[in-house]
């Protein structure tokens, strides 16, 4: 057992590496800026966390894992080196925390945190208890991390900072693959050949499960195939058999009640033709693709397909990923953390699915200056699914406050009712004076506008 100290204890990445040392025995500290909810919930498990950072902080820790976001200078950061405590970033760590294990790594511009979340509970419900890191809070089992006896390690692949290119995987799973993070990738080639480093990262017997459909993420095919890996393809179109000679599809996709995909699944992945029946409960036609993802997992880890399938079905998503949030006076409040277009399109697509007939409200944060202006075109075409559109002033996150205004894009909008309201506090005020009963409102955010959500429903309470 050692002692563990964690700067930046309160985000999604290290909150989890975190919980899963817990749980092995370890003690755990950390620190940050303010007490997050995934740091009070580390508090209840036996961490102890800090609020600000200080050199005392680190005091008898064996190693110290410090957050992307924070700087070299941080006072803890230079306290350990001067006690010569080691200093990890997530990366590295995580690198060491799988050596031992079957590392099952999704990484993709889209969907990672479902996908991985996904497999996950369906591991967990066929009993092997796998260890997992998730960037969110897994709505089925309450938690983002566990540290299990069995033999797979699922992890969420995060992309920014190249923090996937530390893992040691020996099956990868890549969603999709398009430009993001431009202040960490300023082109959409710098961020390809992050994830040809990824696919390198496979060891000889290793697999790469990658979706067929999406341009970006096929044309890894190529370069896994060169370096002898295996490769299975996923897709729900197509022909599959051109693209890779392992391979698993949906057909006959129907949406149930709930906006989710019943289909049919074919695979060739156990030597011959087989065929399964999926039918999700969350939303959106990305979801049968991310399904594909977790069941090729399966099959190349020589479980039940089909109750694979049967465990997919009682998955009921994660945190801020089409979360609802609740329902007063008949307004719906639903969570969800994209912040790209693809993902906005996505997510509002599912919404529709799931509510025919309802006027839908989207209200976008955008993030970060750099993002929001590289990919302006695609975000402003990227609510058509949405009846009534709100956009805030963007979220800086990291970088500096520009000049630049995201009411530029509202009036790029071609959109019958799109308006730009500058404050979080101005748009809870205007959507609680204009929600009606049987509208839903999703709420696009990276950022803290979730608050919008806690708002708006003890407003509409309140009225």
């Amino acid at each position: 057992m050692a002692k563990v100290h964690f700067i930046g204890i309160g985000g999604s990445g290290l909150s989890a590496i975190a919980r899963l040392l817990l749980e092995r025995g370890d003690t755990v500290t950390g620190s940050d800026r303010v007490l997050s909810p995934f740091a009070s919930e580390l508090q209840k498990a036996g961490a102890t966390v800090y609020v600000g950072h200080h050199p005392r902080n680190i005091t008898g820790a064996d190693y110290v894992v410090r957050s992307s976001a924070i700087p070299d200078d941080n006072p803890e950061v230079k306290a350990a080196q001067l006690a010569k405590i080691p200093v990890y970033k997530r990366a590295d760590f995580l690198g060491q925390l799988m050596a031992d294990k079957t590392g099952i790594a999704v990484a993709g511009t889209h969907g990672k945190t479902t996908t991985t979340a996904m497999i996950a509970w369906v591991l967990t419900e066929l009993g092997r208890d796998p260890s997992f890191i998730i960037g969110s809070t897994m709505s089925n089992l309450g938690v983002n991390a566990h540290a299990g006896k069995g033999n797979a390690f699922v992890i969420e692949a995060d992309e920014y900072d190249r923090m996937f290119l530390g893992l040691k995987p020996r099956i990868e799973v890549i969603t999709n693959l398009e430009h993001d993070h431009p202040d960490c990738y300023p082109t959409f080639e710098d961020m390809f050949t992050a994830f040809e480093s990824f696919v390198d990262l496979l060891p000889a017997d290793g697999t790469l499960i990658v979706c067929a459909d999406d341009k970006g993420a096929a044309s890894l095919i190529t370069r896994a195939r060169q370096a002898g890996k295996a490769v299975v393809g996923y897709a729900i179109q197509g022909d599959m058999t051109i693209m890779s000679p392992m391979w698993i599809q949906a057909r006959s996709l129907e949406t149930n009640s709930l906006g989710g995909y019943r289909f049919q699944v074919l695979s060739n992945l156990s030597g011959e033709n087989t065929s399964s029946k999926v039918d999700l409960q969350v939303p959106g036609e990305h979801n049968v693709r991310n399904a594909l993802a977790v069941l090729a997992v399966v099959e190349l880890l020589g479980l039940p397909a089909q109750r694979a399938a049967e465990a997919l079905a009682k998955f009921s998503g994660t945190g801020r990923r089409f979360e609802m949030r609740g329902e007063v006076n008949g307004v719906t409040v639903i969570d969800d953390y994209a912040h790209h277009p693809t993902e906005i399109l996505a997510t509002l697509a599912a919404a529709r699915a799931r509510y025919p007939e309802r006027r839908i409200w989207a209200v976008w944060q955008p993030h970060t200056y750099s993002r929001t202006q590289i990919l302006f075109t695609e975000f402003s075409r990227a609510f058509k699914d949405a009846n009534e559109v709100i956009v805030s002033e963007v979220y800086a996150s990291r970088e500096p406050k520009q000049a630049f205004t995201s009411a530029e894009i509202v009036s790029a909008m071609p959109h019958a009712s799109a308006r730009y309201i500058n404050t979080l506090k101005e748009i809870s005020h205007y959507l609680i004076k204009h929600l009606q009963p049987g509208d839903v409102l999703l709420v696009f955010s990276a950022g803290d506008a979730n608050q919008i959500s806690t708002d708006v429903l003890a407003g509409l309470q309140e009225r």
